[in-house]
């Protein structure tokens, strides 16, 4: 190899990238973006649903204990509010069940109903996102005789 060819060759290397290269690993970025932000966006509305799971097993959790105490569960008129409020029901005890009512993770209360049409004790629900029976994905409701995960 004669010294002008290996300047050639040196000078073709410090170039860098064509503009064709460029716009292919653009588009392949975009491409992988597309692909893994939907998610890392549906993470937070993923927690909210284990949330509201976690509740509604905890809601389940006083009810047990209530019932233990009391003989039966509240009824849909007393709710939930039953397990944080002493209303002279006999064997009440207010240190065993919840400090308070809580609401869902979208700010929403729990439905609470005595007896249950979908389970013969109660049933216990959050809407989900939309606030709204029924919905699928993220918006669908989130039911204590329905439970998994």
């Amino acid at each position: 190899m004669d010294q002008s060819s290996i300047i050639n060759h040196q000078s073709s290397i410090a170039k860098g990238f064509t503009l064709i290269e460029l716009m292919i690993v653009v588009v392949i970025l975009g491409l992988l973006a597309t692909m893994v932000m939907p998610k890392i966006l549906d993470k937070p509305e993923q927690a909210r649903r284990t949330k509201a799971k976690v509740d509604i097993r905890s809601i389940q959790s006083a009810l047990a204990m209530f019932k233990t105490d009391t003989g039966r569960f509240p009824t849909t008129a007393e709710g939930l509010q039953a397990l944080v409020t002493d209303s002279g029901i006999r064997g009440f005890n207010k240190e065993a069940y919840l400090e308070r009512v809580p609401t869902d993770p979208w700010g929403s209360k729990y439905v609470y109903i005595c007896p249950g049409i979908h389970s013969k004790d109660y049933d216990l629900k959050s809407f989900g996102k939309d606030g709204e029976d029924g919905g699928t994905d993220n918006d669908a409701d989130i039911e204590s005789w329905n439970l998994e995960g």
